[in-house]
């Protein structure tokens, strides 16, 4: 079983920051991609950012230059600096993962692998004076 826990979101007042990160844990072989997606009241989930496992950054317009995504390849975690907080940011974040997971390994070593997007539960994050 995959899962993916975030932790860092809250209430922030305008022109604040927060950072949210998140860790993949379970039965993984490797991650693809790893980042950020939103949804506001009322709204339709967003990409906000994602890093690939080269490091190449996709993100949105409305927060380039103000939030930054990293990972650690080596811990399976991607966090989401967030600076400069505006009351239109206030959503629910949902961490997102595409990787691959080991299904089944026979005797020969050879492994059966399956690719698939895993979401967190998502934080929520407010940002109001």
């Amino acid at each position: 079983q995959v899962q993916l826990v975030e932790s860092g979101g809250g209430l922030v007042q305008p022109g604040g920051s927060l950072r949210l990160s998140c860790a993949a844990s379970g039965s993984i072989f490797s991650i693809n991609s790893m980042g950020w997606y939103r949804q506001g009241p009322g709204k339709e989930r967003e990409l906000v950012a994602a890093i690939s496992s080269a490091g190449h950054i996709n993100s949105a317009d409305s927060v380039k230059g103000r939030f930054t995504i990293s990972r650690d390849n080596a811990k399976n975690t991607v966090s989401l600096q967030m600076n400069k907080l505006k009351p239109e940011d206030t959503a629910v974040y949902y961490c997102n993962a595409d990787l691959t997971v080991p299904l089944q390994t026979y005797d020969s070593g050879y492994t059966v692998k399956a690719v698939g997007v895993y979401w967190g539960q998502g934080t929520q994050v407010t940002v109001s004076s």
